[in-house]
């Protein structure tokens, strides 16, 4: 009796032993795959990687996030992508169409937000914005519905405008939406069109005698100001051959752009960490809704519309969400 009752208690003592120990055993820390298309976060890639801060993602404490950067070179994506895949991440996030089409390319079944692509359900990253259907969810852009509006502000601020130039970049799947939609609108304002499709950043500057030959204003695809940087280069070179500007990112009017019309894409950016959460936290991406943005914003760059000698029109200042001066 004694021995049983000696065998009941030192197995009672190892229980209450082994209890805490698997009690406290540490939960499985979420990876984070992250490509971007240069080589550090953007300004609104940033606005959503603060967003997951926000929200109480920190890096290397409950969450790691596995970084890839293609320098600027939409060729390196698809072998980017395919790294991240094999690290096994929990999911992976990224901006613009290049990247979202390489990552989708690469992998069925890992998770992949779209921190905003301009039209999912046309370059089939979706079935519907409403039941996305695969393992792709996130935030769209809605950029090439907007040229009309585009090619409407530019020929109120210059009433003479007759030709128009549009610069796309070739990697981007979805430049060819881009220039349609591009197209069409100049055709209905009866403008001739100049559709300019580049390979890589490198030719921009390349580029622009040609542009200014054949276009008096310029619109601008938005992947070479939110995601390659090259705002500020762009919005140079045509203060200097006194094109006016057009695109749809906020920022490219506070580098030099003369007018942005569209949406507020840090806003996109900060909500898409919302879909992190809600993936980690066992959402399905099949079954969370694509969501697409309801307000658009005109900014307006004074300085650059002196720099070129244009006058803007006091109907058009006056819609201005903001004004540069």
């Amino acid at each position: 009796m004694r021995k049983n009752c000696f065998c009941l208690t030192l197995c009672a003592m190892l229980f209450a032993l082994c209890v805490p120990a698997w009690a406290q055993r540490p939960t499985k820390v979420p990876r984070i795959g992250f490509l971007g298309l240069t080589t550090k976060p953007s300004p609104l890639e940033e606005a959503f990687l603060q967003a997951l801060r926000d929200i109480a993602y920190i890096d290397g404490q409950n969450v790691f996030i596995e970084y890839r950067w293609a320098a600027g070179q939409t060729d390196r994506l698809p072998a980017l992508a395919e790294e991240l895949v094999r690290l096994k991440v929990d999911l992976i996030a990224g901006g613009a169409t290049p990247v979202i089409q390489a990552l989708k390319n690469a992998t069925k079944t890992i998770p992949i937000v779209m921190l905003v692509a301009a039209d999912p359900v046309g370059t089939g990253f979706v079935a519907s914005l409403a039941r996305p259907g695969g393992n792709i969810t996130g935030m769209a852009g809605i950029a090439p519905e907007l040229a009309g509006k585009r090619l409407e502000l530019l020929r109120e601020v210059l009433p003479t405008l007759s030709r128009v130039a549009f610069l796309a970049h070739g990697g981007d799947p979805a430049h060819k939406l881009f220039v349609k939609e591009a197209q069409e609108a100049a055709e209905r304002f009866r403008m001739k069109f100049h559709p300019v499709v580049i390979g890589g950043p490198e030719e921009i500057e390349s580029r622009f005698p040609a542009i200014k030959d054949r276009a008096d204003a310029l619109v601008v695809q938005p992947l070479f100001i939110g995601f390659l940087l090259k705002g500020r280069q762009i919005a140079d070179l045509a203060a200097r051959n006194r094109l006016p500007t057009i695109s749809d990112v906020n920022q490219f009017a506070e580098e030099g752009g003369l007018m942005v019309y569209g949406p507020d894409r840090v806003a996109l950016f900060r909500r898409a960490a919302t879909y992190v959460d809600k993936i980690l936290k066992g959402s399905k991406p099949a079954d969370v809704p694509v969501e697409q943005p309801t307000k658009f914003e005109l900014v307006i760059n004074l300085k650059t519309a002196k720099q070129i000698g244009l006058i803007i029109p006091p109907n058009v200042l006056a819609r201005a969400d903001k004004v540069i001066r």
